[in-house]
């Protein structure tokens, strides 16, 4: 897939921050993605999953606003990575209207409710405290359309991925991702969880 089908805010996107072809990655997995499969997405660092990642969200979101409950949800392992993610989709939506929030640890969690209760399109969370802002309904789901794994390692630990595994048994229909550098034994237990149907897609250097 080129980044000619793209829908034209994201081209033009594309176009200002000097991305000419798609990597050998994500020539491969844009369209996977597209296709709405739930997948795993393996591959070594500088393949270019972050911004197939990124490309592959604004792109399912038509690149606009849209009512005010969440319609994609990334985890990511803590907060310096939530930062830097949500920083890297600015780069790409400066000219879109899409809302970007960030959930982590060491912020006021009441006013992050409130912020999500305002309207949110993205948002990029640590597992620890979007399980929190579950359990006081400080969230909904219930228009939820990508349910996203970045780094998905992180996983490893024990705390995460309880708070992580919950989530989809609240969720009546969404796509999974998950990317990593390479199958670890928490992401394969997903599996036996709500990746059932998924495909896992390996790729080397």
């Amino acid at each position: 897939m080129s980044f000619k089908k793209l829908n034209p805010p994201l081209k033009e996107a594309i176009e200002r921050l000097g991305y000419e072809r798609p990597t050998s990655f994500q020539k491969n997995v844009l369209p996977k993605i597209k296709s709405g499969a739930d997948l795993y997405l393996l591959a070594p660092k500088n393949s270019g999953k972050t911004t197939a990642m990124i490309i592959s969200v604004i792109q399912k979101l038509n690149s606009e606003a849209f009512e005010d409950s969440p319609r994609a949800l990334i985890y990511v392992k803590d907060k310096e990575a939530a930062l830097e993610l949500e920083q890297k989709f600015r780069e790409f939506t400066r000219e879109m209207d899409l809302r970007i929030y960030c959930a982590y640890e060491e912020q006021n969690i009441d006013d992050q409710k409130d912020d999500i209760y305002y309207g949110v399109d993205i948002v990029i969370a640590t597992p620890k405290r979007l399980g929190k802002l579950f359990s006081m309904t400080g969230i909904h789901l219930g228009q939820l359309q990508l349910f996203i794994l970045e780094d998905a390692e992180f996983l490893s630990k024990s705390s995460q991925f309880n708070d992580v595994v919950r989530i989809p048994l609240s969720i009546d229909k969404c796509q999974y991702l998950v990317f990593g550098e390479k199958m670890e034994p928490k992401m394969e237990r997903l599996q036996d969880m709500f990746m059932e149907r998924a495909r896992v897609l390996k790729f080397e250097k």
